[in-house]
């Protein structure tokens, strides 16, 4: 059997697909990637062993900008004309389409070749490129249930999100050997704004840092991003601090395969509420204070933050009143209960689905009419 997985463009849109790649490969499957060449998974794909097929893109916008015009006139019919000559070759019995506007490319053209299409929802509010492709997929796997009537409900599977293997198992005192932390010396706190990190996010706690620290350590992953500059003023920003508070801060871009031990260490995550984010503090049990991305398609990072806090297992914390004093005084609060943060974890891991590769594998194999080598 061999399925093509197309996706990605953020971590919430490839991580799922990672996971499900992870189970079928371990029963036969062959599979291949069909992605963006900018996109995170241009760089996670490979790294995982996987074939991957890279396809010039444009991108659905629900508001006018002059990119729309080259990305719609060029770009998409472009990736499209690739796409199809790609599924025609590698002739899958199946295309997973996760999100992201690289997806819909594929979805469209393993449509006109009659190959079979599964959509997998990350979030609360479905995607303009998920939505698309749900109209002709014979499966939708739901993260959450929704109610909007975006996916006919006759085809919708609740399967939950697949969180990757490689972030299970981790080992806070390797968080802290690797970024020079000493585990008996306060909580930690992993603040994280995405793959390019979160401008607003980096600045307030930039600012912050003095107050902050004495309060908690911080593994701080910021992003490089050109055109903000925040790696560089944060590195100013933790040289200009007193010896004794310099060694609670470790700055870092990007955190990559020891982000399973970063998890074990935090007490507590502050960050953006995209679908990795939460997937992943929700699967490992991790208290969060989310600050959503506004103007996201459908807000759908303040329903998914919304969605946590309503089981009690994050604090939502509006961008528009995010201050450097305001973050103080909320990590505060949270840090001052240790027990009521082990418990907020807890109760974000209801909505965890601990088999959900597990559950989008089997539908695959149903939606394809095959038969694993050894059953997931």
């Amino acid at each position: 059997m061999r399925v093509v997985i197309a996706g990605g463009g953020t971590g919430g849109h490839t991580s799922p697909g990672l996971a499900v790649a992870a189970r079928l490969r371990a029963v036969g499957v062959d599979v291949h990637w069909i992605g963006s060449r900018q996109g995170i998974e241009a760089r996670r794909v490979p790294e995982a062993g996987l074939p991957f097929h890279a396809i010039p893109v444009g991108k659905l916008r629900r508001y006018w900008d002059w990119q729309n015009v080259p990305d719609l006139a060029v770009r998409a019919p472009a990736g499209l004309a690739q796409a199809w000559r790609l599924l025609r070759r590698l002739k899958p019995d199946l295309l997973l389409a996760t999100g992201g506007f690289v997806a819909l490319p594929p979805a469209l053209a393993a449509r006109t070749l009659r190959i079979p299409v599964v959509v997998h929802e990350q979030t609360s509010v479905p995607g303009l490129a998920n939505r698309v492709a749900g109209r002709f997929a014979r499966r939708i796997a739901l993260t959450f249930p929704l109610t909007d009537g975006a996916f006919p409900p006759e085809r919708t599977v609740l399967t939950g999100n697949p969180l990757r293997p490689e972030l299970l198992g981790g080992v806070a005192a390797e968080a802290a050997r690797r970024f020079g932390l000493d585990l008996a010396a306060g909580p930690i706190v992993y603040v994280t704004g995405g793959a390019l990190g979160s401008h607003r996010i980096n600045r307030d706690l930039g600012l912050a840092l003095p107050r902050l620290l004495p309060l908690c350590q911080l593994i701080h992953q910021c992003g490089d991003n050109p055109q903000t500059g925040d790696l560089a003023w944060l590195g100013e920003r933790a040289r200009a601090l007193p010896d004794p508070l310099r060694h609670r801060y470790a700055l870092t871009a990007y955190v990559g395969a020891e982000l399973c031990h970063v998890y074990a260490a935090a007490a507590l995550v502050i960050g953006r509420s995209g679908a990795g984010t939460v997937n992943e503090c929700c699967q490992l049990a991790r208290p969060a204070l989310y600050v959503p991305l506004p103007g996201t398609s459908g807000d759908e990072q303040t329903a998914n933050a919304r969605l946590v806090e309503a089981t009690g297992g994050a604090v939502l914390f509006p961008q528009v009143s995010l201050t450097p004093e305001s973050l103080v005084g909320a990590v505060s609060r949270l840090l001052a209960d240790r027990a009521g943060l082990a418990a907020m974890g807890e109760r974000a891991r209801s909505l965890a689905v601990p088999d959900a590769a597990d559950r989008i594998a089997r539908l695959l194999f149903e939606v394809a009419g095959a038969r694993p080598v050894s059953g997931p």
